[in-house]
């Protein structure tokens, strides 16, 4: 198997630990595109390594479609936090709105952008891992 494989394993699992200590340990409330993109986070902890272990080089037919998802949701949810989009269409009406500034990093590191980054590089490991498997068959 690929070290690409590995590498979107392994950012899948720091991103999931990072996501777990933010709302759990932190205590920070979840927002409803938060919680999206949890659900296409979660799974490839599970299936890369399942993948890894079987051998299954048919892994990115449903482990790009989850990182696809979740950094579509990520864009989306970037364009809202930095008010590129209205705020009126924000599907966060609830409890917790989309564009709360809970966490500001170095003036400029937010809970969306490190999604965003999770699932971008997530991505690009298993486009790396496909142009390789493809082109080693």
């Amino acid at each position: 198997m690929s070290v690409f494989l590995y590498a979107a394993w392994i950012l899948a699992f720091v991103a999931t630990l990072g996501s777990l200590f933010l709302g759990e340990v932190m205590g920070l409330p979840i927002c409803t595109l938060c919680w999206y993109q949890r659900i296409f986070l979660y799974p490839l902890v599970f299936v890369l390594p399942a993948a890894i272990l079987l051998r299954d080089c048919n892994v990115k037919y449903y482990a790009v479609p989850l990182a696809v998802c979740g950094l579509a949701f990520a864009v989306y949810h970037n364009l809202l936090y930095y008010g590129i989009l209205a705020q009126s269409i924000t599907p966060c009406t609830d409890a917790v709105p989309c564009t709360l500034r809970q966490i500001e990093w170095l003036g400029f590191v937010t809970i969306p952008l490190m999604s965003m980054a999770a699932f971008g590089a997530i991505l690009a490991c298993l486009l790396a891992y496909s142009r390789k498997s493809r082109s080693a068959a």
